[in-house]
C-alpha cells in the first residue's frame, strides 16, 4: 500500500511539474516619439505615433506600427512621411510575461510609406505611395504588471514595383531612412 501511495504521490507531484502553462495573449500599445537620420536632409528630423500589437505565448507574435514625420525633408516648404507598417515581432521576457521584466525584441514587417510634399506655386503637390519594408530591434522594460518603457531603433525603405513585360520587376526605392524612438508602454 506504501508503494502505491508513493506511486500516486511521485505521479501527482510530476503532472504539476510537466503541466503546461496556459497560453495567453499579452496586448500593448506604445506611443512614442523619435528622431530620423540618414541622409543630411532628413539628420535630426523629429517624429511620433504610436505601436500597437500583442504577443501570443509571450515570445512571437504581431504588431501595427504607426509614424509621422513632419517636415522630414526640411523646414522650406511643407512636406511629410508617413509609415504605417504590419510586423511580425519576437522577444523574449526576462522576467515572466507580468510584473517587473525585461523583453529585448526584434520586428520586421512591410506595409505604407508615404511622402508628401507640397510645391510652390501652382506646381501643386507631390505624394508618394509607395510599398515599403522597416526592420529593427529594441526593448521593453515594465515597471509592474502594466506599465513600463520601450526604446527602438528602425530603418525604413521604399521598394518599387514596374511591370515589365511578362513579368514584375521588384526593385529598392530610393528613399530610406533610420529612426530612433522611445516611448511608454501599456499591456
Amino acid at each position: 500500500m506504501r508503494r502505491v501511495i508513493k506511486f500516486l504521490f511521485l505521479g501527482a507531484a510530476m503532472a504539476v511539474v510537466l503541466a503546461p502553462a496556459p497560453a495567453r495573449a499579452e496586448g500593448f500599445i506604445s506611443p512614442w516619439a523619435g528622431v530620423n537620420f540618414g541622409d543630411e536632409e532628413i539628420e535630426g528630423k523629429g517624429s511620433f505615433g504610436v505601436t500597437g500589437g500583442w504577443m501570443g505565448a509571450g515570445v512571437i507574435g504581431g504588431e501595427v506600427l504607426f509614424g509621422y514625420s513632419p517636415d522630414i525633408f526640411g523646414d522650406v516648404i511643407d512636406n511629410s512621411a508617413i509609415d504605417l507598417m504590419g510586423n511580425v515581432i519576437v522577444g523574449v521576457p526576462l522576467g515572466g510575461t507580468s510584473g517587473v521584466g525585461v523583453r529585448p525584441f526584434g520586428s520586421a514587417g512591410v506595409g505604407l510609406l508615404r511622402t508628401s510634399i507640397d510645391a510652390l506655386g501652382s506646381l501643386g503637390s507631390i505624394d508618394d505611395n509607395s510599398f515599403g519594408f522597416n526592420i529593427g530591434a529594441g526593448v521593453m522594460g515594465f515597471f509592474g504588471d502594466h506599465v513600463g518603457m520601450r526604446g527602438e531603433i528602425r530603418y525604413f525603405r521604399d521598394i518599387n514595383t514596374e511591370d515589365e513585360g511578362p513579368g514584375v520587376t521588384v526593385d529598392l526605392g530610393a528613399f530610406d531612412f533610420w529612426r530612433a524612438s522611445i516611448g511608454v508602454v501599456f499591456r
